[in-house]
């Protein structure tokens, strides 16, 4: 019997990774903080006995008890009613002089499986703890002074909450004059909370710190093995770590954490695994961060340890409280201006670039590398020649750029990284690289400062910047030596691009500063993918954009398009000249801005013809038109696979586009399908109404588990969209 050729339909729905697994979990829609604001504000409160203090914003508690010393008691997720807290431990831990010391914390449990409130009054403060004296109370201010109004942003109000100072001072004799604060910040509307330590060195003797654990905590394990290996059991998930100490390139927090440390607690007797190596007890320190000197009048902050309480396990969710956790803490990687990425030889390129930028709707231009703007050419003809690029650029409203690079370049041998192994320059991350606390490194810190003050320059792309590398050396200014070596380079990095931010300076750089003041990274690409002919670079891309969205938010990454040749691979990898590949030219702009992602546009020019300039104009309209809900954050439907369909789902219950979702076809043939789409997270619990692009809206009716049954037909190697609406009689949402 011959076969018939059926049509290519999915009959099946599709359910997506997008669904939340809120209702496993009982936590009604109403209650959820991702779709629905929450009332509560942080509070401070001491209890009616005077012997705890509780810190609590209706999402998350910790609590407190205050004598003989302070400890963490409870440690609560509110939405769930999860303890996560099994033991009391120090607040926080100092080596000092050769010598470890506890920062509060109590003795005397001795069951570690559980604590129980009424066994508290029996514990006891060590004998040579630092010791609790006090708390201050004040309202949470911005650390870095962000001036929202110079670059476009998805509407970010300033982060509101408590923030909680307990001061303690040593028992000991020898540590007369040492002061330490434990600081804790509450958010509102957020399960977060922000743990640091300021140690003050008011005496008149120099204390070497050589180790600053600032929190650890004796956590509940979520994994009974008998045996096993420690590195192979699972970690307790209901909470995220993230501290402001990390870099390694990786474009992502998990590979680039320096600070997040699970160990194994012996002193846990009644745990099942025989050999006592559950990991159960977290501790948040940089481990090459040693041989700090503490001198009179000086003061050492600690990394800031970000603590997200965590409601389901699924990624998707997790992913979407960490987006608003960088939203809450880091406002300013909602930024995000259009931008192109300026290859040129001359000042007449650049004024063109910025002309044709004024005449398409873009925003701002970046001069990339490989080009004529070198920042280290500290001579007033080359400041006055940048000043009145930039001043040109500013009369057109257009924000100008530029590349400089630090690292991954040797600069000198006395000047380089020197290897402790060899004790010679080399053994860096890029093998051989500048000391940022060398001489030359210090210049580069202030250059980089005075180029900007001088030139008036909007943008700064860093490229290399500090990865973390050690140093042996004994004579550079900017640290001591080996121990102190990383720790110094962090702090000289993190206050340059803090006071570049704080100056209105947007800042790209290909590592994880975003908690002290970047504003993007790269999605995560290999560069020679960018000779691959164009067909493979627009899945790759799209792949890109799907994988790098599940931390990031759209502002906060990336991408690449190689307008002429990149890395090789000839006219069949380049859109130059840009009106003979103008199909590929639109979707490119298209996955990237229907992302809400920026890409470097990397060429002479956006436009060689009347017809390219009336397209891009044309994307960059539709772009703006829904710039609020491109930025917003993405829900993830299907990763890019060459063989059917792929796309994203932008939600945001705030906006009037509740949400906008990108279908595309990489076949070759038509395609038709109908699929799930899960409408959870755009706060929509009845009705919908959905238009494929400018089209009419239908209203559909959401099934039981808040999605829609959607049915679609894309063209070969195409795309759709569509925008997804409440109806008139649903109430909006104040989130």
């Amino acid at each position: 019997m011959k076969l018939r050729k059926l049509p290519i339909l999915l009959l099946t729905p599709l359910i997506f990774s997008g669904m939340p697994r809120a209702f496993t979990q009982n936590i009604p829609i109403q209650q959820d903080w991702l779709v629905k604001p929450v009332a509560a504000k942080a509070q401070v409160i001491k209890s009616t006995d005077g012997k705890d203090l509780v810190l609590q914003n209706g999402l998350v508690k910790r609590v407190f008890r205050l004598s003989p010393n302070l400890a963490c008691t409870g440690y609560t997720n509110l939405s769930t009613g999860q303890q996560l807290l099994r033991s009391v431990r120090e607040e926080a831990r100092l080596t000092i002089n050769g010598k470890t010391y506890n920062i509060g914390g109590l003795t005397g449990q001795t069951e570690k499986a559980y604590l129980l409130p009424e066994w508290v009054d029996g514990f006891k403060a060590g004998a040579t703890d630092f010791k609790y004296v006090s708390y201050d109370v004040k309202p949470i201010t911005p650390r870095i002074k962000w001036n929202s109004n110079r670059f476009w942003s998805l509407a970010a109000k300033p982060a509101t909450g408590k923030t909680v100072s307990f001061l303690y001072k040593p028992q000991a004799e020898e540590l007369s004059g040492l002061e330490v604060n434990v600081i804790y910040e509450i958010y509102d509307g957020i399960p977060l909370m922000v743990k640091s330590l300021k140690v003050e060195n008011k005496g008149a003797k120099l204390f070497k710190i050589d180790q600053v654990v600032n929190e650890v905590l004796g956590m509940v394990e979520e994994e009974s093995s008998v045996e096993g290996s420690f590195e192979i059991m699972k970690k307790p998930s209901g909470i995220y770590f993230e501290t402001n100490y990390a870099f390694n390139n990786s474009m992502n927090y998990a590979n680039s954490d320096q600070t997040t440390h699970w160990k194994a607690d012996s002193t846990y007797t009644s745990q099942v695994h025989y050999r006592y190596q559950t990991p159960v007890l977290l501790e948040i320190y940089p481990e090459k961060a040693k041989g700090i000197e503490l001198k009179p009048g000086a003061t050492l902050n600690s990394v800031r340890t970000h603590e997200l309480l965590m409601n389901r396990d699924d990624r998707e969710s997790r992913g979407l409280a960490v987006r608003k956790m960088y939203r809450t803490v880091a406002p300013w990687t909602s930024a995000n201006p259009i931008f192109m990425h300026l290859v040129s030889k001359n000042e007449n390129q650049v004024r063109t670039a910025i002309d044709q930028c004024a005449a398409t709707g873009y925003e701002a231009l970046i001069v990339s590398f490989g080009s004529n703007l070198n920042m280290e050419d500290t001579t007033q003809a080359n400041l006055k020649k940048w000043k009145a690029l930039a001043d040109y650029a500013h009369s057109k409203n257009i924000k100008i750029g530029g590349y400089s690079l630090f690292s991954s370049r040797s600069i000198s041998p006395d000047d380089d990284v020197v290897d402790p192994k060899t004790g010679k320059p080399g053994g860096a991350f890029f093998g051989h690289a500048p000391c940022f606390g060398s001489k030359w490194g210090l210049w580069y810190r202030d250059n980089i400062k005075n180029f900007y003050t001088q030139t008036g320059f909007d943008i700064w792309e860093n490229d290399g910047p500090y990865p973390g590398d050690v140093c042996a050396s004994t004579t550079h200014p900017g640290h001591t030596g080996l121990d102190d070596s990383q720790w110094k380079q962090m702090e000289i990095q993190k206050e340059l691009y803090t006071w570049l931010n704080e100056k209105g300076v947007y800042i790209n750089a290909p590592d994880w500063y975003f908690l002290d003041g970047t504003h993007k990274i790269a999605l995560g690409y290999r560069e020679v993918n960018f000779s691959l002919p164009r067909d493979h670079q627009k899945i790759l891309n799209r792949q890109n954009i799907f994988d790098a969205t599940w931390i990031k938010t759209p502002s906060m990454g990336w991408g690449f398009v190689p307008l002429t040749q990149y890395q090789g691979g000839g006219s069949a990898a380049t859109l130059e000249p840009l009106a003979e590949h103008l199909k590929d030219y639109e979707q490119l702009m298209m996955q990237y801005y229907g992302a809400g992602v920026q890409a470097c546009y990397r060429g002479p020019r956006l436009y060689d013809t009347e017809e390219t300039k009336q397209t891009v104009v044309s994307v960059i309209n539709w772009y703006k038109k829904y710039r609020n809900i491109l930025n917003s954050d993405v829900i993830h439907l299907r990763r890019a696979d060459g063989r059917d369909w792929d796309g994203i789902l932008h939600v945001n219950p705030d906006q009037k586009e509740k949400g906008l979702m990108m279908l595309y076809n990489p076949t070759k043939e038509k395609i038709t399908r109908t699929i799930k789409v899960p409408l959870y997270y755009t706060g929509l619990t009845d009705m919908a109404k959905v238009k494929e692009k400018e089209g009419s809206f239908k209203n559909y009716k959401l099934n039981r588990d808040y999605t829609i049954d959607l049915t679609f037909t894309i063209a070969p190697e195409s795309y759709t969209w569509f925008v997804i609406e409440g109806l008139a009689s649903t109430k909006p949402s104040t989130l």
